[in-house]
């Protein structure tokens, strides 16, 4: 054992939750050592020292985790019971895959708990330059450890996938802060679990690829609601996943999300080179997933002051998506609004502020409804460019018409534009329209507290 006097009061909380004497505590952990091969003699003592702030040996320790799990019948992590490993809290050496994922979600739902993660709100350009190449990222899979007990088969992945599904329809609607609790909670309860089954090697790779995408999804609802360094360690785990279950789309659809994130926080070199990974590793993207990825790729570009690229690639955007939508509309994915707001971002960026007003236009008449979120950022934008150009009293409209929708939606990017609005009005408050703007915004602050 090696030493650390600190009382140990999460192991402590942990016990009591499970209603355990020190005994009892020990028997369970010598359990689940014999079990796992280990001839174990914890008793009584044995726990006290634990509990004084001695830690068990590294390989005992999730044992204890494990017993803990078995007896509340939920996932535990390392964390809770107290034992820090030799690389502090938050290290994944010596974790598998399943427990990486329970540590991540746990603390993502634990508010109080989000320290474990480290500085949750920081983006960090270092992790994004150390992203692999997709021949290699699967090297960064952990292997999960198989629990005998737990099978799954296609009817598993499945639900993961309807789920999954049924949380991006609510984020759409109204907001990451909205959905992305259950998807944490999903990710542990349901997810971890899962990859840990006993299964077919196709149904595995199923199951990993289901659980990129439940993933990426999970980060882009954290990047929505601006908890960027979250978003980053779920997307790098989607990354993971997704490699190593051989799926190129969600993959390449995760270096995108991670290009989106770099390019709206100034980060416009670093979202050029994550597009271009993206786009590098489709090679056999259908038409709607060429738009998808060169769409972005056009704005990274122009954001960066590439003309020729930015031009080039929206150029491919249209094309392709004009054999998209030859073939079938499309619902719930890259569809013309998407494309017309690139084109838009593209056209501000380049000078063309005219023509990226009209594009804004035509992504806001053409977006289903459903898209509520997309909507109350977008019609700020909107007013926020007719603004740059003197349209003071239709940029007041689109305010309006944001201000209708906003307390519907659960989003730190919507919240980004509430207060862009707030500022960009308040100069012109002699103006009656403006001032109504105003008003009406200040007074919606003055309801939330």
């Amino acid at each position: 054992m090696t030493g650390d006097r600190s009382p140990n009061t999460l192991l402590e909380q942990l016990m009591s939750e499970a209603r355990w004497t020190n005994g009892e505590l020990a028997r369970a952990v010598n359990r689940a050592g014999t079990e796992a091969g280990l001839e174990l003699r914890y008793d009584d003592s044995s726990v006290c020292h634990w509990l004084s702030g001695t830690m068990p040996r590294a390989r005992v320790r999730p044992l204890v985790v494990e017993a803990f799990a078995r007896r509340l019948r939920r996932p535990v992590t390392p964390a809770e019971t107290g034992f820090r490993g030799p690389q502090g809290a938050g290290s994944s050496a010596g974790v598998d895959t399943a427990a990486a994922l329970i540590e991540l979600g746990s603390a993502d739902m634990d508010p109080s708990r989000r320290s474990v993660l480290g500085a949750a709100g920081l983006f960090s350009a270092a992790l994004v330059l150390g992203i692999p190449e997709y021949a290699d990222a699967a090297d960064r899979f952990q292997a999960v450890r198989r629990d005998p007990h737990i099978r799954i088969g296609y009817g598993e992945v499945d639900a993961v996938a309807a789920m999954t599904e049924k949380i991006s329809e609510i984020d759409d609607e109204f907001g990451g802060r909205t959905a992305r609790p259950m998807a944490a909670a999903y990710l542990v309860n349901t997810i971890a679990p899962a990859l840990r089954a006993q299964a077919p090697e196709d149904v595995r790779r199923a199951m990993l690829s289901a659980a990129a995408d439940h993933l990426y999804l999970t980060g882009y609802m954290a990047m929505d609601e601006r908890l960027d360094g979250l978003a980053q360690r779920y997307y790098t785990k989607a990354l993971e996943l997704s490699s190593a279950a051989r799926d190129h789309l969600t993959y390449c659809t995760t270096l995108r999300g991670m290009s989106v994130q770099a390019v709206d926080l100034g980060h416009a070199h670093l979202s050029v080179r994550l597009g271009d990974a993206a786009s590098a590793a489709s090679p056999e993207a259908g038409p709607r997933m060429r738009a998808f990825l060169a769409g972005q790729q056009a704005h990274a570009a122009a954001t960066d002051g590439d003309r020729s690229t930015a031009l080039v690639k929206i150029k491919e955007a249209e094309v392709a998506m004009e054999k998209a939508e030859s073939k079938a509309k499309a619902f719930g994915s890259y569809d013309p609004s998407s494309l017309a707001y690139h084109v838009a971002q593209v056209r501000h960026a380049l000078g063309d502020r005219r023509a990226a007003i009209e594009a804004l236009e035509e992504s806001d008449r053409s977006r289903h409804a459903v898209y509520r979120r997309g909507r109350v950022r977008h019609l700020g934008l909107l007013a926020e460019r007719k603004l740059e150009v003197g349209r003071l009293d239709e940029a007041c409209g689109h305010w309006h018409q944001m201000l209708d929708e906003h307390p519907h939606v659960q989003s730190g990017r919507c919240d980004d534009r509430f207060r862009a609005m707030l500022a960009a009005v308040k100069p012109y408050t002699a103006n009656p329209q403006a001032r109504e703007v105003h008003e009406r915004g200040r007074a919606a602050v003055a309801s939330r507290t």
